[in-house]
């Protein structure tokens, strides 16, 4: 028996909006207000999720209670087993002292913490979210950055905020292939609209990212380095989006953006470099544990030089499609798939929505982090028994965001499958000559939904195009506005902040992490909707 999903249940789409926010208002509110923990806040969220499923959008009680474990178990797999296996990763390292030592590698090309954010969070991250992206790059950034003496605080939070430009061609290009799937555009018409868009805030972004660790001051004071590692990503990115197409665009431009700012930094030094070398010397001076330091700093580098290589493998169609023959099995949900029906004017006619889950954990990005993991083990020779220990602590310390991040997901699949966030969608989608910006925002929210700018625009592209036929807009546009507008709100998702909280030691802040990040996810956003406004009426 079928459900269509209802977007006006009360009568009124003043109270029928409002009542769909009560789940976002409970768990932003919760996490960022109230401060309560992470996995309550994310309880409490779910619960009023299902109440408004139930109660309000007059979901299937079984139907409700499905989709709430079909999201718990994509929470798990393959979010989850990201975190586990990079916090497992870290702490083999970390036990044997290459966090100190790959501190004093980048050292080597830098000491100037400011100039280390710009490589590792920034360039270093974009390369990550284009090979994997689903949270790796802030698990990976973060790690390195509390390495390199950042704060967990500042690690969390500044690692959210640079990996923003990066994302809309994550993963080699999902979130716009996906879009591309369900609006029916030319990708590579959809691919150069974001190319167009996108540069802009890669130029900006580190720049905004400097200024929010360091203040303005502290920013002039780089501001050279700042620009060649904006421009040399915003360069690639543009031409790559446009006369290439998705795949590969952040994979090039974070290659470019790091080789040109390793460059520079080679000719180019801040005013003070030279004299926070010397004490940076002078408290390290002892030779002999410069010379003890040394076996290990030749190994530093190697965890992430292999991680690298192996989540840049395990993301491309060729490997992932091999290894999902080998083991990928798909699961419809029973009572879930095909059962929900989105309806007009969310979509043209009314449309089925699939629920398989894929158990495809062998093409896992976790699963490439984890043979990392082993790797490293191997080359630093733990025994079994210590490699199972520390996996164990791994488990242990990660538990909570594990338990978080399922609750966070089941929360996100019922509010897409019972037609809450449509809701909040339409109430944007009637804002008329403005609607270039609040599309743009429509984008924005998406993505702190769901926790994915591929997820976004699976639920919101066909809204876009519709809406934007009807006000007489480039469709291809609002749609590419959906997916860069989206890119923004990735810093306040509940998912990538537990995460980063997870890896950055910073446990039980989510709620001060997300006050940190959530001006400026607001302000960038807003940025981005009043370019998409010069696109669509002036440009």
């Amino acid at each position: 028996m079928t459900w269509a999903q209802r977007y006006d249940p009360l009568g009124s789409a003043f109270w029928s909006t409002l009542v769909a926010a009560l789940p976002i208002v409970v768990l932003l509110g919760s996490l960022a207000w109230l401060q309560v923990k992470a996995p309550l806040a994310a309880l409490a969220g779910l619960m009023v999720a299902l109440a408004v499923a139930i109660l309000a959008m007059a979901m299937p009680v079984s139907m409700a209670l499905t989709t709430a474990a079909f999201g718990a178990a994509y929470g798990i797999l393959p979010i989850g087993w990201i975190v586990l296996n990079v916090v497992f990763l870290y702490q083999l390292v970390e036990r044997r002292g290459l966090l100190d030592a790959l501190r004093q590698g980048v050292a080597g090309l830098t000491d100037d913490p400011r100039l280390q954010l710009l490589l590792v969070a920034f360039s270093f991250g974009a390369f990550m979210e284009g090979a994997a992206g689903f949270g790796t790059p802030v698990a990976v950034t973060g790690g390195i950055l509390i390495a390199l003496g950042f704060k967990p605080l500042q690690a969390s939070g500044l690692s959210l905020i640079a990996n923003t430009a990066p994302v809309a061609f994550g993963a080699l290009g999902t979130p716009i292939i996906a879009l591309q799937g369900v609006t029916g555009l030319d990708l590579h018409q959809l691919s150069a609209m974001v190319g167009h868009q996108l540069p802009v805030f890669s130029v900006l972004v580190p720049f905004w990212l400097v200024w929010a660790y360091a203040g303005w001051r502290g920013m002039l004071q780089v501001w050279p380095a700042v620009l060649v590692a904006g421009v040399t990503f915003a360069v690639p990115q543009y031409l790559m989006a446009t006369l290439h197409g998705p795949w590969l665009v952040d994979i090039v431009a974070a290659a470019c953006s790091m080789a040109c700012l390793v460059t520079f930094l080679r000719f180019w030094k801040p005013a003070g470099a030279a004299a926070r070398r010397d004490r940076e010397a002078a408290m390290l001076n002892p030779s002999h544990r410069e010379a003890a330091m040394q076996p290990k700093r030749s190994l530093a580098w190697l965890p992430w030089i292999v991680l690298t290589i192996l989540v840049f493998a395990w993301g491309t169609p060729t490997l992932k499609a091999a290894l999902n023959g080998l083991s990928a099995p798909r699961f419809p949900v029973p009572g879930l798939h095909n059962l929900v029906e989105r309806a007009p004017p969310v979509v043209a006619t009314l449309t089925p929505e699939p629920a398989v889950f894929t158990l495809n954990w062998l093409s896992a990005t976790g699963t490439a982090i984890l043979l990392t993991a082993l790797v490293t083990a191997l080359l630093l020779r733990y025994g079994l028994r210590e490699l199972a220990t520390t996996w164990l602590s791994a488990l242990r310390r990660a538990r909570a965001s594990l338990i978080t991040i399922a609750l966070m997901l089941s929360l996100g699949y019922v509010t897409r499958y019972s037609g809450e966030d449509a809701v909040l969608g339409l109430a944007f989608a009637h804002t008329g000559i403005l609607y270039p910006f609040f599309g743009t925002m429509l984008g924005w929210l998406g993505v702190a939904l769901t926790g994915s700018d591929t997820s976004s625009n699976v639920l919101f592209g066909s809204l876009q195009t519709i809406t934007a036929r009807q006000l007489g807009l480039d469709p291809v546009l609002m749609a590419a506005a959906n997916s860069s507008g989206g890119v923004m709100g990735k810093m306040i998702d509940a998912q990538s902040i537990v995460v980063a909280g997870t890896v950055t030691h910073a446990d039980g802040q989510e709620g001060t992490i997300l006050r940190f990040v959530f001006f400026h996810s607001v302000a960038l956003a807003s940025l981005v909707g009043l370019l998409v406004m010069l696109q669509a009426y002036v440009i």
